[in-house]
């Protein structure tokens, strides 16, 4: 019977029980403090109707390009689901006498049809919270100080950028972007930091804007003041006033909270989906180590009232937490941590007085080992990697004839050749 060729759908993973111990970690930690922020726990079907997810009131057309349908036995056209979100903004939508104002988090599995990198997978989990029924930005700063308490706790410094969709909606109008385009030039310009500016302007100019509009948005690229609230302040269109207004009130709440230094006005920060009326957040670790966001959120003031079927706007912003996102940064950050003991492994091929010789030698300088049980050279390799040891020697009788040898440098994969006189 020929053998099975098992492996796992592209996007998803398995975790074993070391990995899963962190998630578990992870998962607690952000749970514990949700409910210390007094949040209460919902939780909704993995599969929605296909219109409750493509509705107009949920992630956009990018997003939705990315969502996994399928069909049951009656034909129903059906979804899984691509965020918590739009599921939640459904069951306020079924439940329309919950008290307000309401707190809610979940935690559970969502999935997307999207591009696979470092932390993102097409079946991913997401622990979300949103707050309905608060208008002011008390509500936005309550759960960005959750965020940085949450990550404190997992010894993750990380950095909120911020930004509202009215100063870039309203610039756009100004600039004389048409409304039916606005959503289209936000999510080009959602790509900056990913592309660059020169492709975000080809990409506009693509897309039939006029000349003296792409102008306009490449002067606003450029121009540093645009990381200042005071630019936006300069425009008398009334939606750029309401965006100003709102991120000074966010920034009093975040200045009194005492987390601004964690705290980083964007004005390029887009958000991608449609949903968002009003401020926007994405969180990044501080150092780098990893690219994606770990986390992001927004207010969403019409999703609810939409659903409904109305217009009437119900106040509501959420945050959400990737994670898998969180898990990856979590793993990279322990293999920096895990510092080796040694700084250069010797690999004798037959040469171990030669190889005692010369770790001799480097001692005046540098922490040696030398492999003295035999281990084959794959294996001894495979102890180098496992152990992070940054330099390995693998000296044979051709070396010693030569009176060198040769230093790999394990991360980078280059090798130095080395005088050295053995004379043993």
């Amino acid at each position: 019977m020929k053998k099975m060729d098992y492996q796992n759908v592209r996007g998803t993973q398995d975790y074993l029980p070391e990995q899963e111990r962190i998630r578990r970690k992870i998962r607690r930690t952000l749970e514990d403090t949700f409910i210390t922020y007094g949040c209460k726990p919902l939780e909704t079907p993995i599969l929605n109707y296909t219109n409750l997810m493509a509705s107009k009131y949920a992630g956009g057309a990018e997003i939705l390009q990315e969502m996994y349908v399928l069909s049951d036995r009656g034909e129903r056209e059906l979804a899984l689901r691509y965020d918590l979100t739009i599921p939640f903004a459904k069951v306020f939508a079924m439940n329309p006498t919950l008290p307000m104002p309401f707190k809610r988090y979940e935690i559970g599995k969502v999935f997307r049809d999207g591009p696979i990198k470092a932390g993102r997978f097409r079946e991913f989990t997401q622990c979300d919270v949103d707050i309905v029924g608060v208008d002011s930005q008390a509500a936005e700063a309550e759960l960005m100080m959750m965020a940085l308490d949450a990550f404190e706790k997992l010894e993750q410094d990380v950095v909120i950028q911020y930004n509202n969709r009215k100063l870039l909606v309203g610039l756009l109008g100004v600039f004389g972007v048409d409304a039916d385009v606005q959503s289209r030039v936000i999510l080009i310009l959602d790509k900056i930091e990913k592309v660059g500016h020169d492709a975000v302007l080809a990409e506009l100019t693509e897309l039939g804007l006029q000349l003296a509009v792409v102008k306009q948005i490449a002067y606003f690229l450029q121009d540093d003041r645009k990381n200042t609230l005071a630019y936006f302040g300069q425009y008398d269109e009334p939606l750029i006033q309401e965006g100003v207004a709102e991120m000074e009130e966010l920034e009093h709440y975040l200045n009194k909270l005492g987390i601004t230094k964690n705290c980083l006005f964007n004005p390029l920060l887009a958000r991608g989906l449609e949903i968002y009326t009003g401020t926007i957040y994405e969180m990044f670790v501080r150092d780098g180590r990893i690219t994606s966001s770990i986390g992001s959120g927004g207010r969403y003031d019409n999703a609810i009232g939409g659903l409904l079927g109305g217009t009437e706007k119900f106040a509501t912003v959420g945050i959400s937490f990737g994670l898998d996102v969180i898990f990856t940064a979590m793993m990279l950050d322990e293999q920096k941590k895990q510092e080796t003991l040694i700084d250069i492994y010797i690999i004798p091929i037959n040469t171990t007085v030669e190889s005692l010789v010369l770790a001799k030698a480097l001692r005046k300088d540098y922490r040696v080992e030398v492999e003295l049980s035999g281990k084959k050279l794959r294996k001894a390799m495979d102890k180098a990697n496992r152990e992070n040891i940054p330099f390995v020697i693998v000296l044979g009788q051709e070396e010693v004839t030569q009176n060198h040898y040769m230093l790999k440098n394990m991360q980078t994969g280059e090798t130095a050749t080395k005088t050295f006189i053995f004379n043993v």
